[in-house]
């Protein structure tokens, strides 16, 4: 698999530190036919009291986007981001 990084950020909240991440995936091997392989992008929070949350994005300007709303919603400046339809 190959990672590519789109954003990282950290709050630190009474609570403990709140992580945020935003990347990109790939499969190792691309197609046999020779297209660019597929890139799935996803934005992680950890050290949310509830579980772990995550979105997953369709495309990298999505991706850039979807972080910056994300992290909005979570510093109380926004609405509970909504996922991107991958595709």
């Amino acid at each position: 698999m190959t990672f590519y990084p789109v954003a990282d950020d950290v709050l630190f909240a009474p609570g403990g530190r709140v992580v945020i991440r935003t990347y990109g995936v790939a499969t190792a091997a691309g197609p046999a036919d020779g297209r660019p392989r597929p890139v799935a992008y996803r934005t992680w929070v950890t050290g949310v009291r509830d579980q772990p949350r995550y979105w997953h994005w369709g495309h990298f300007e999505d991706a850039r986007t979807g972080h910056r709303k994300v992290l909005e919603w979570l510093t109380g400046r926004g609405p509970q981001p909504q996922q991107v339809a991958t595709g």
